[in-house]
């Protein structure tokens, strides 16, 4: 079987790439350089030419909540124009089955949690990422108009929890919250500082799952797609608050120090946490503890701080 993965540089690209089981397929991996998503015609193009048998669409402008709030114009449109040539390229080529990657924002921000999957489109959005928002129920949207008007095409979106994991960005400008909190925690262990800052009070939630479980669920998916729902949240089915992170990156990293919190700062919606009921039915569970994935990511993180 032939995969064409866009994104494939990203985070949840390289860790498909590094699973095991991408060595029972032939990918096709187009890095920015080869590929231009953003170029309507190159990518119909690029699929014409290749015929894949599946199109899994990670590829996206990410980041955290500074970055959304700064650039809420490339975050909305550049998402929007991306999705929308690769699904409309597989489309055009005759592409029958396509798994695109939507994310957890996409959920109302008043929405009942757990997140399941029927809340979407059922209330206003969370204003920090909003344009990031649109832009992934737009591309789920049409994945699901395509199937209308083609049954005989399979086009599903999936909606990931916040992910964290190797591969990920660490800057302070681009990072998500686990990265960001690893290099700002290892930074004060470094510096033998005695306090971390906490944006908020902490009592935020979140749910994070590490990347390379995505990864794992995203082939098995493979093996029985046409059973999985058109739409699947896939998460762990648990929270932790922002300070429990923060305590469990400070006890991988060894710093012993205290948190200040900068009650002035954004901190984003208070609770994001996703159903996994359907995920259930379709027998597929997360296996990396939080300690571990971030045992991994700190390691990765090591490894690549000076690159």
């Amino acid at each position: 079987m032939k995969l064409f993965i866009t994104g494939a540089s990203g985070m949840v690209g390289r860790n498909l790439l590094e699973h095991p089981a991408s060595d029972g397929y032939s990918i096709l991996a187009p890095s920015r350089d080869e590929l231009d998503l953003l170029n309507g015609e190159a990518v119909a193009r690029y699929i014409e030419t290749h015929k894949p048998d599946v199109v899994i669409h990670c590829a996206g402008i990410v980041g955290g909540i500074q970055a959304n709030i700064a650039n809420p114009v490339r975050f909305f449109t550049s998402n929007m124009q991306m999705a929308m040539n690769v699904i409309n390229g597989a489309r055009s080529a005759g592409v029958k089955q396509l798994l695109n990657l939507g994310s957890s924002c996409m959920y109302p921000r008043n929405a009942v949690n757990p997140l399941r999957e029927e809340a979407l489109l059922t209330g206003e959005l969370e204003p920090t990422n909003e344009g990031y928002a649109l832009a992934k129920i737009a591309a789920a949207r049409l994945c699901d108009y395509i199937v209308k008007e083609e049954p005989g095409f399979s086009y599903k979106t999936i909606i990931p929890c916040n992910l964290y994991g190797r591969h990920d960005k660490f800057g302070a400008h681009n990072s998500h919250m686990i990265p960001a909190v690893i290099a700002k925690i290892d930074v004060a262990v470094l510096a033998n500082a005695e306090t971390v800052e906490i944006w908020g009070d902490g009592e935020a939630r979140r749910e994070f799952m590490y990347a390379g479980d995505l990864a794992d669920f995203i082939f098995t998916a493979l093996t029985r797609f046409e059973q999985m729902p058109a739409l699947l949240n896939v998460g762990l089915g648990h929270d932790h608050s922002i300070n429990d992170y923060y305590r469990t990156v400070a006890q991988v990293l060894g710093f012993h120090g205290d948190f200040e919190h900068d009650l002035a700062k954004p901190v984003g919606m208070q609770q994001k946490l996703v159903s996994t009921e359907r995920l259930g039915k379709f027998g597929w569970t997360a296996r990396t503890s939080l300690a571990d994935g971030i045992r991994a990511t700190y390691q990765f993180y090591l490894d690549h701080r000076n690159d």
